[in-house]
Parts: structure tokens; C-alpha cells; sequence
């Protein structure tokens, strides 16, 4: 007779996500251009804009390389912002899945966070081979800095994702909204300028966002000389517990009302 394993529930929901996150890797990269496009696009992105910058700012931006103060904007703005989109998406995505009791939605929400921080990784591969060949400065000031602000930045859009990801399954017209509310981040978050390039008496306007104090915060751990005033990884660290806390709470409560819907 065959011998049936047993297994407890956590190796069971990590079997269920990797299952899962194959899917998505596999999904993903099915088309023509596959992981190519996905480093290729945000290059371009930042050469272009990184050349309108050097033309308004100079070769360098606060005693940094305006190639780089660009690259880490759009790479942090990119990585929320598809991030929360892949995990928002990832439970109407795999509803059908749901019907199997071992796949819940927090376990299709991981596998595409996941998803979405791999091609990042190899985004940032990328950009770093090709600073290297074109002769740039490749030292960090803060390694660990760099990859605490990254990695809560993840974290912050994986649980933005899985609370409009829930609301979403009550209310189908929350993308709409998610999607207007998001649109500015890309102009408000450090981007294109500094929290430097503003008065003081400005900065109440911009500092309540997280994803600023994660951009600058990473620009100074490149280049100590970048200063981090008006931003803080405390602040960073508690908005990202709170949101985290916050999603888990939600979903833990309508998880099972959502999917039922």
C-alpha cells in the first residue's frame, strides 16, 4: 500500500503559495519579451528622465548623481505601485481557486507580492550591470538602510494591496478608486524632486507619505552626503506596523464574507 504523508498547515500553505507563485512567474513571463521587458522598460524610464533632470539640475542633484536620485525614485514608485496593484488584484485573480479549502486569499495575495518583489530584484540586477559597464559610482554609504526602506516599502504596498484587494470583493468599483487615489503618489513622493527643493514651512504638505520618507531615506543610505532631514525611518517603520496591523485585523474578520460574495 501506498503510505500517506501527513502534513501540518503551515506546510501546507507554504505548498499552496509556492504553487501559486509558480503560477504567476509562469503567467508573467509568457509572452514574447518575458523578464526582458520588465528590467528594459524602467531603464528606459530612467534614462529619459534622468536626462530631462541632468538638463534642468545638472550631472548631479544635492551632491548626488541625478542618474541615481532618478533610478531610486522610480524603482521604490514602480515597486509600491505594482506591488499593490498585483496584490489588490491577486484575490478576484484566483477566486476560482478558492473553492478548494486549502487556498485562501492571503495565500494568492503573497505569491503575487512575492512575484512582483522577484522581478524588482532583478530590475535592480539590471540597473546595477549596466552602472557598472557605463563607469558609475556603485559604492552605498548604508547597505542595510537601503534594504530596510526597500523591503518596508514592499511590505507597506502588500498590505495597502490585500485591504483594497477585501474591499474590492464588496464593493467592485474600489479599483476605480484605488486607482485615483494612487495617481498622485507618483508626483507627491520624491520622484522628480527632493524634500530639499522645498521651504521648510512646506514640508507639512509632502512628509505625512510614506513612500517619501522611504525614497529619500534611500537616497541618503547611497550617499551619506545627501542628508535625511524632514524624513524618518521611525515614522516609516510605524506607518508600515499600523497599515500591516490594520490588513491583517480586516482580513482576518471578511475574509471568509468576501469570497462568498
Amino acid at each position: 500500500m501506498t503510505a500517506v504523508t501527513k502534513r501540518n498547515k503551515w506546510e501546507i500553505w507554504r505548498d499552496v503559495i509556492f504553487a501559486l507563485f509558480a503560477r504567476e512567474i509562469r503567467t508573467g513571463f509568457n509572452d514574447k519579451f518575458g523578464l526582458s521587458w520588465a528590467i528594459f522598460n524602467p531603464v528606459i524610464f530612467i534614462f529619459v528622465l534622468s536626462f530631462l533632470r541632468g538638463r534642468l539640475g545638472g550631472e548631479e542633484t544635492h551632491t548626488i548623481p541625478t542618474f541615481t536620485f532618478m533610478a531610486i525614485g522610480i524603482l521604490f514608485i514602480q515597486s509600491f505601485l505594482q506591488t499593490m496593484n498585483g496584490s489588490s488584484r491577486a484575490i478576484i485573480r484566483n477566486k476560482a481557486l478558492f473553492a478548494f479549502r486549502q487556498v485562501q486569499p492571503i495565500s494568492a495575495v503573497l505569491a503575487g507580492a512575492l512575484f512582483e518583489l522577484l522581478v524588482k530584484i532583478f530590475v535592480i540586477t539590471g540597473i546595477v550591470i549596466i552602472m557598472y559597464f557605463m563607469g558609475m559610482d556603485l559604492k552605498v554609504s548604508n547597505p542595510l538602510l537601503f534594504l530596510a526602506c526597500f523591503f518596508q516599502l514592499w511590505l507597506f504596498a502588500v498590505s495597502l494591496g490585500l485591504l483594497f484587494g477585501i474591499a474590492e470583493m464588496f464593493i467592485q468599483e474600489i479599483s476605480k478608486v484605488k486607482d485615483l487615489l494612487t495617481r498622485p503618489l507618483f508626483f507627491i513622493s520624491g520622484i522628480f524632486f527632493s524634500l530639499q527643493d522645498f521651504s521648510r514651512e512646506y514640508w507639512h504638505y509632502l512628509d505625512w507619505n510614506p513612500v517619501l520618507h522611504a525614497i529619500e531615506l534611500a537616497r541618503y543610505s547611497v550617499h551619506s552626503t545627501y542628508g535625511d532631514e524632514g524624513v524618518s525611518l521611525q515614522y516609516l517603520s510605524s506607518s508600515v506596523l499600523i497599515f500591516s496591523f490594520a490588513a491583517l485585523a480586516i482580513y482576518h474578520v471578511s475574509w471568509k464574507q468576501a469570497i462568498s460574495r
